[in-house]
Order: structure tokens, then sequence, then C-alpha cells
């Protein structure tokens, strides 16, 4: 699937409902978590972290946190340091930050305010990720993403875990809405309106599947994410862009981007 369809996903519409949007965001956190979907690209995460020799990772359009807790754990074992992780969003996501928070032994803390992924705070520190996010941005928007990095010397890295195929486009329209129902109550921390909001009013479902629809069409493949890349501003800056992954859920498109000087 070599096409990009910038169509709209509901999640990005600010009069969204925030309940909705917390509802399939926690599923998307949990399908991430138990599918363990980024194992793939622990490498290239601690290669971020060495090349700047740094152990703080800050998580920009964080969601509801997918993942983030066993990759952090996983990372620290590999590296044999403790490495700190912040969540940031536009939307955050406060109920989720709390919970991962408090399930981390405080490795794990977030910005409770909006934070805006093309304009990062300069107190903003460490490697910057974007997970299961970059595709909700334009090329315009993205670039600045690319862009605010290179000025302010962060290393980056875009993750989006899928490997933008026909094939799992079918996978989601007959797997995951028997699926949402059957796992939906065991996402943690529990609501009651996430059950509400799926199995009497199934709003959750519905936006699931089509913001993973679209999403699946606006997914940068690994060329157009390099030749975004060649188009920033940044002399002395390295980019690298590519697939990682050998199975279905585990698929992973990745860019990453470090100064050369560290």
């Amino acid at each position: 699937m070599n096409i990009r369809i910038q169509l709209f996903e509901f999640e990005d519409q600010r009069w969204f409902p925030h309940v909705i949007r917390q509802g399939m965001m926690d599923f998307l956190r949990f399908m991430i978590t138990n599918l363990s979907a980024y194992e793939a690209i622990l490498p290239l995460l601690r290669e971020l972290l060495e090349r700047t020799d740094q152990k703080q990772i800050t998580d920009l359009c964080s969601g509801a946190g997918g993942g983030i807790a066993a990759l952090r754990q996983q990372l620290s074992s590999h590296m044999g340091v403790s490495v700190h992780v912040t969540l940031s969003d536009l939307y955050p996501n406060i109920d989720a930050y709390q919970y991962l928070s408090s399930t981390s032994s405080s490795t794990i803390d977030f910005i409770p305010s909006p934070v805006d992924a093309t304009a990062v705070p300069d107190h903003v520190k460490g490697v910057r990720t974007i997970f299961s996010s970059f595709h909700h941005f334009p090329p315009p928007a993205a670039k600045a993403i690319l862009q605010d990095a290179a000025d302010k010397g962060a290393a980056i890295g875009i993750f989006e875990g899928a490997k933008k195929s026909w094939g799992e486009m079918l996978l989601l329209w007959l797997m995951f809405p028997p699926l949402i129902l059957l796992v939906t109550p065991f996402i943690r921390p529990f609501k009651f309106s996430r059950l509400f909001f799926t199995y009497l009013i199934p709003l959750i479902p519905l936006g699931i599947i089509w913001d993973g629809t679209v999403s699946l069409l606006r997914i940068y493949t690994p060329a157009q994410l390099q030749r975004m890349a060649s188009e920033i501003k940044a002399p002395n800056y390295t980019w690298r862009s590519g697939r990682e992954g050998n199975a279905p859920g585990k698929y992973v498109i990745y860019l990453i981007g470090y100064p050369d000087q560290a």
C-alpha cells in the first residue's frame, strides 16, 4: 500500500467528546501493550539514547501511553540504567497517565498541560518519541515536528505500528469488532463510561474501526518519511527510515533522527 490519503479521524476533531477519545486510546494502549507491538524497535530507541548520552524519553502525542511502560522496562534492562519517560499530548489523557505513573515506581511521569509537538517548549528535554500518531499530521505539520526537533538539537524517533498493507486493513474490519467487545472489560483503569459507550451506545467501537481504517491510509511509507526528512533544514543531522518486525501486530515503520555531533 504505497498510497497516502489525508482523510479525517474523529479523535483529531476538537468537538469530539473526550470520553469517547479516551476510550479509543485506552483500547489502543491495551492492544499495543499486550501484543508488545513495538518490541522490534528497542534497538533503535537504545541507539537514540546512547548516541545522545541520555536516559530520558519525552513521548509526544502520547494518547493513552500505549506500550510505553513495557518498552521503558525493557530498555532499562538492556542498557543497565533506569530510563525515565515523560508523557505528553495536545489532549492529555490524565487518567491513563496517572495510572501508568502510579504503577511505574515514578519512572513514568507526565505533563498535564497541552503540548504541541510542532513547538515543544524549550524546557522539555530528552529523546523525543511519537508512537502511532505521526500519521495524524499532514506533511506541513509533520515536517514542522521534525524541524522543531532539529532546531533544538533533540533526537527523535517516529514509530508507526503497522506494515501498511491491505491485509492489515482486512484484519481490522474482520477481527477488531468482536475483539473490542471481548477485551473491553479487562482494560484498566476500569471505567463505566467505557462499558456504556462500547455495549449500549457503541461509539467507541465505531470510532476505533473508522479511525483505524483512516490511520492505515494516512501512515507515511519509509520512502515518504525519508523524503520528508531530506527537506528539513538540519546540517549535521542524520535521518534513517525503514521497517522492522516480522509478524502481524509486530510490524513497525520508523524514522529516527539525531544530531551527528552527539
